[in-house]
């Protein structure tokens, strides 16, 4: 049985790519028991009864040492009850009702959530209400109050402080500000001539004297736009005063759309977005580039690098300016007129929070504040606790009041006024633990997870952070980065979790290249492969990946460029045969993202291009390829050719969204892994009213293949990565239905085929996944489920599914699913 247990992982080959960019990798040890052969998954109540036949989960250690872990157990239900998993199941469930396995560590538990109770406490008695403390953006940097500009900064060992800008020629002399016995310094401006002192667009700067008696100059902490000019080489960014007319102020038309299901992210960066070797805009991204990823059928957007960043190459995660829009790609209102655009597609909009560290740069960032203070008087740690080794950056002290203010205002900034859905927070695994996850594995035994090296005050900032963004906006999307498995980080604050809605699922990605760099295809193991894919902890959410940017800068290859390497730059005509290179690669391009998605977790993400194969790794400007921007862009023109063969990976990921549309499997609970023959190379499982045969094998196909299933009656083909629009042979046909077959004696479940009580016969050709759905007798009212889905091109032969939309929004109010929960599963078997 596999039981969503603790991810079990190692953090290793932290590595600094010339970018400045840092790249996670792990490995997952694992080991379950079976029942009776089939790989099970369940989601619901945690408060089952173990029966004799169930085989506690087992663990390896790194060592092989086995490890027993009896933190879940289950009871097959006799009466066709459904289990579900929902809020309301496990709402006020402690974490360690849920995991017994926690209950060993009930102090550790307990002590950082009163650590948290006691901040929240404290902040409620002084600010109001968490949600009033991160409003500091109302008081903080500048506000208009009473025909006036009140500018205010945090900066405790500033001995004198003065404003300076274009408005007053960069002399601060009549413009000194005053200081509170907080540190925060303070500014009043009137009005002059009923017109504001600062015009908006104007350069300004915040100098202060530290003890040693030096003038510095920095960009205010909370400015909202920081610019640099372009004309001078490694010129100083600075601080601009924005404040447009009402007029000029962007007004959102489109209310958020309707919270997804189950998120199907398309991780983007907007600065390399174009097919051009320049700089793209936030503009351009949005009329030309969010429709492709609505075409393709995601509902949610990534952006990655909004906050500014002095040094183009970090690709967004060495933060100078945490409210400062990224100016390279436009102004706060291009920006919002962004997220607007997608808002109106109907796709959620997510950004990438960087808050687990800071840029080093001293010139343009918040680290030019910290000139030597103590913690208790800067934003970060001093000494090596406030350094990362291996990033080159700041960190931050979370338990500082100030940088609670601060961080969590920039929180609600980033939400309100720009109408972002959510976040994906980068680096969780490095504010989780002292050492960062630096050289160290995570093999899933908990004494890793709490105890000393957990840094407590991280652990209550996330649980801050998640409050006061579900506080704010309770349908929000927030994400961890994290490869460690630290439990309870999806699980809410109430419940003394961290208030997570998903984690990503970093094991998976390094599976893929494992087996892509040291193994030939003969050698590929269903069993791992499978197991990789599953195993997640019980009641926490995942979203899976096959690849991320991570895999798609310079140094490392992507998939298509692991499969099919310098062939995709001369054998992807198809004017011509294709190489058994090309051949292989495609194939198994789809299959591996495919699987990835409907069996790795409750969501799915891919980054930008790699849905259609882009043949080229990002490489953005550096001193090392002549500052070029000849790698940081995307060649639409690939995909858009017809007679290239990129258009074929394209056109099967936006079948295997649209089936998501169509059946929400990714939102399911029912997911059963039938068969993962290593003889055979098949793989066969249930998600929802699915079912999904993968047939890995390089050159066997096999007719009449036996597949189990779960539900009586005829199937029919719903998806087909070999039919000829997505670059197949052709040999699956879509007209046929498949009638099941009762296996073994009901009721006594070792008897069935596969464990499943029905099964029927499929044509499974080599390097192909094939998706079935149950028919409904023509009675049942769901007669239309048919031709919806031949109207996607996928059982008939068209050329594109993109004049299929209309048709189906007219066909999905007719079309009720039948949704099998796992109990129903139980207990039939």
């Amino acid at each position: 049985m596999y039981c969503c247990f603790p991810e079990a992982s190692v953090a290793k080959g932290f590595s600094v790519l010339p970018s400045k960019h840092f790249r996670k990798t792990s490995k997952s040890y694992h080991c379950a028991a079976k029942l009776n052969n089939i790989t099970w998954i369940f989601h619901g109540p945690a408060k089952f009864i173990a029966q004799s036949n169930f085989l506690p989960f087992q663990r390896l250690s790194l060592h092989g040492k086995v490890e027993h872990n009896n933190a879940i157990s289950t009871r097959f239900t006799d009466d066709h009850k459904t289990m579900l998993t929902t809020e309301e199941d496990t709402k006020e469930v402690d974490i360690m009702d849920l995991d017994p396995g926690m209950k060993p560590y009930k102090g550790h538990l307990e002590y950082r959530s009163r650590k948290y109770n006691e901040q929240k406490m404290l902040i409620e008695k002084h600010e109001g209400s968490l949600e009033e403390f991160a409003q500091g953006y109302l008081k903080f940097g500048f506000n208009r109050e009473d025909n006036a500009i009140v500018y205010r900064e945090w900066a405790p060992p500033a001995q004198e402080a003065q404003l300076i800008g274009d408005f007053n020629g960069w002399d601060g002399t009549n413009h000194k500000m005053e200081k509170d016995q907080f540190g925060v310094w303070t500014i009043k401006i009137p009005d002059s001539g009923g017109n504001p002192a600062i015009q908006h667009g104007s350069k300004v700067k915040f100098r202060f004297k530290h003890g040693n008696g030096v003038w510095v100059d920095r960009i205010p902490a909370w400015i909202k736009y920081a610019t640099v000019d372009p004309a001078k080489f490694a010129a100083p960014y600075d601080g601009v005063y924005w404040d447009p007319k009402p007029s000029d102020r962007y007004q959102f038309k489109h209310p958020r759309p309707p919270k997804p299901k189950s998120p199907r992210i398309y991780e983007a960066h907007v600065g390399m977005s174009s097919s051009e070797p320049r700089i793209n805009s936030y503009r351009e991204f949005a009329d030309e580039v969010l429709p492709r990823i609505r075409e393709n059928n995601y509902n949610t957007v990534q952006l990655m690098a909004v906050m500014e960043h002095s040094y183009y190459g970090c690709f967004g995660y060495h933060v100078t300016n945490f409210f400062g829009v990224s100016s390279r790609s436009g102004t706060p209102e291009d920006l919002k007129y962004l997220i607007d655009k997608a808002h109106s597609l109907g796709l959620w909009v997510l950004m990438d929070m960087v808050h687990s560290h800071a840029s080093n740069n001293v010139t343009d960032g918040l680290n030019g504040f910290d000139v030597g203070q103590g913690a208790q008087e800067s934003y970060f740690h001093p000494g090596e606790r406030g350094y990362h080794k291996l990033w080159d950056s700041r960190l931050f002290n979370y338990a500082n009041w100030e940088v609670l203010r601060f961080l969590l205002s920039n929180l609600r900034w980033w939400l309100e006024d720009f109408m972002f859905d959510g976040f994906r927070f980068d680096g969780v695994t490095s504010m989780l633990y002292h050492d960062h996850g630096i050289d160290r594995g995570f093999t899933g035994n908990y004494d890793e997870y709490f105890g000393e090296a957990t840094d407590v005050d991280a652990v209550v900032y996330l649980m801050l952070a998640n409050s006061v963004i579900h506080n704010i906006f309770p349908d929000a999307i927030v994400i961890a980065e994290d490869v460690s498995g630290m439990p309870g980080l999806g699980r809410a604050v109430s419940e003394r979790g961290f208030g997570f809605d998903y984690r990503l699922a970093m094991a998976i990605p390094d599976k893929w290249i494992d087996y892509l760099k040291n193994m030939t295809d003969e050698k590929w193991s269903m069993e791992e492969i499978t197991s990789c894919l599953t195993n997640r902890r019980y009641t926490e959410k995942c979203i899976s990946y096959a690849e991320s940017h991570d895999q798609s800068i310079v140094g490392d290859k992507t998939i298509a460029f692991s499969l099919m390497d310098k062939e995709m730059y001369f054998g992807m005509s198809c004017l011509s045969k294709a190489s058994p290179t090309v051949e292989r690669g495609i194939a198994l391009h789809k299959m591996i993202h495919f699987i990835t998605m409907a069996l790795g977790g409750d969501g799915y993400l891919n980054f930008m291009g790699n849905e259609f194969g882009h043949p080229e790794w990002i490489d953005f400007p550096r001193e090392g390829n002549g500052w070029s921007y000849e790698k940081c862009r995307r060649q639409w023109n690939l995909v858009d050719a017809d007679h290239l063969r990129y258009k074929f990976m394209n056109e099967f990921d936006r079948a295997m969204n649209l089936l998501d549309d169509e059946f929400s499997f990714l939102a399911s609970t029912k997911q059963i892994v039938s068969c993962a023959s290593e003889k055979d190379k098949v793989i066969v499982f249930e998600r929802g009213d699915l079912v999904f045969v993968l047939n890995f094998h390089s050159t066997n196909t096999y007719n009449g293949y036996k597949v189990g299933c779960d539900l009586p009656g005829k199937y029919r083909v719903v998806l087909d990565s070999d039919a000829r629009e997505f670059g197949g042979h052709g040999r699956v046909a879509h007209d046929v239905h498949h009638f099941t077959s009762p296996e073994g004696i009901p009721g006594v479940p070792e008897t069935n085929f596969n464990n499943r009580p029905n099964s029927f016969q499929v044509l499974a050709p080599a390097r192909t996944c094939v998706v079935y759905c149950r028919v409904e007798e023509a009675e049942s009212g769901n007669k239309e489920l048919v031709g919806a889905h031949e109207i996607l091109g996928v059982v008939a032969q068209q050329k594109s599914l993109k004049e299929s939309v209309a048709g189906l929004e007219d066909l999905a109010g007719s079309r009720q699913m039948r949704v099998v929960e796992v109990g129903d599963d139980a207990s039939e078997d």
